[in-house]
């Protein structure tokens, strides 16, 4: 039969046979996407900052790994909010994963906050790898208790002071008015108590704030500074090592364990190279941040190794009111162990 009768029309079985083929074709397109892991992830990195790069590498690499059934898609430079708002979004399912300091973690689990928020407790980068080699695993397995599974931990490298007018030491601060994180009270009170002019107020809020005087001086890591100008309202760097800018891409357990164990393997092996190669141009690029930035006319003050110890005992003087707050006290404990550990083995 040459012919067949459809909707009382006369159709070649030929081009019938084609719009079969074609239907068939799309509705398996369909069922694919249904099966497809989209993982929406947020971060505060700049668009094509180091970290941004190598997130888009790692969407690439587990495009390839999962053989298409995993879309990781990247929203930078905050655009789905501050690091308390992704949190939230992730509770809520409206993203899978996000790159966060451990600000942002430790909405999730305080103990993240001793990686971070110990002021002048690292005197080098070596001394802020040894700790986390030391708390990770811990922290790990609190943060998957909670529903959260760590792909991989990095760091931008070190926090500094970045003010309107020149300040050495910890009595010019005093006299400043700093911005810190309005999401921490506990913070606030301690700055507070420490002698310390702190105004709280949200990440975006730092450059309308050194405009109108409501701030005159913020923390930042150099590579952040560079990325939102903050150099160019407050164009005077403290080259203190107040504290690392430490952080970790997490995913919801729920979303990663929907992954099958095998492809999920694999996946995990590429986000921790990706974890390394972001640690290392991370800290690159902050010096790169800050050269950059002196060019167009940061003034960097460095501090003898007075006045750095005096902002070691300012920094210090703080440490009870941390522990316990901040940072839960058995974190803060077993990082002043471990930092008592490395400093014993590096002196023999």
């Amino acid at each position: 039969m040459e012919y067949a009768d459809v909707r009382m029309k006369k159709v070649p079985l030929s081009r019938l046979f084609r719009g079969l083929l074609a239907g068939l074709a799309v509705l398996l397109l369909l069922t694919s996407a249904e099966a497809a892991t989209r993982i929406k992830l947020a971060t505060l990195a700049p668009t094509g900052s180091a970290y941004h790069k190598s997130l888009m590498r790692l969407r690439d690499q587990w495009r390839d790994l999962s053989k298409g059934s995993v879309n990781l898609v990247v929203y930078a430079d905050g655009k789905l909010g501050g690091e308390a708002a992704t949190v939230g979004l992730m509770g809520l399912n409206s993203i899978q994963a996000s790159l966060l300091t451990a600000v942002g973690l430790s909405e999730i689990e305080p103990g993240t906050e001793g990686l971070q928020s110990i002021p002048m407790g690292f005197r080098d980068l070596d001394e802020v790898d040894y700790v986390g080699t030391q708390l990770q695993p811990m922290l790990e397995k609190r943060l998957a208790a909670k529903g959260f599974v760590v792909l991989f931990w990095t760091d931008a490298g070190w926090v500094h002071f970045f003010s309107k007018q020149p300040m050495t030491t910890p009595d010019d601060l005093k006299r400043m008015k700093m911005f810190t994180w309005a999401g921490s009270p506990d913070t606030v009170r301690i700055y507070k108590s420490a002698g310390f002019n702190v105004v709280p107020l949200e990440t975006a809020d730092i450059i309308p704030s050194l405009q109108t005087g409501m701030i005159d001086v913020t923390p930042a890591p150099p590579v952040f500074a560079l990325a939102g100008q903050i150099d160019t309202r407050a164009p005077n760097m403290l080259q203190v090592n107040w504290g690392p800018l430490v952080g970790a891409c997490v995913v919801r357990k729920e979303t990663w364990e929907s992954i099958p164990a095998a492809t999920r393997e694999a996946m995990a092996k590429a986000a921790v190279e990706v974890g390394k190669e972001i640690k290392e141009l991370g800290r690159k690029e902050s010096r790169e941040a800050i050269q950059a930035m002196e060019r167009r006319g940061l003034k960097v003050t460095k501090p003898t190794p007075e006045v750095e110890a005096e902002w070691r005992v300012a920094a210090e003087a703080a440490y009870p009111e941390i522990r316990g707050t901040i940072v839960p006290a058995d974190v803060f404990d077993a990082a002043m162990k471990a930092l008592q550990e490395y400093r014993a083995k590096k002196a023999n």
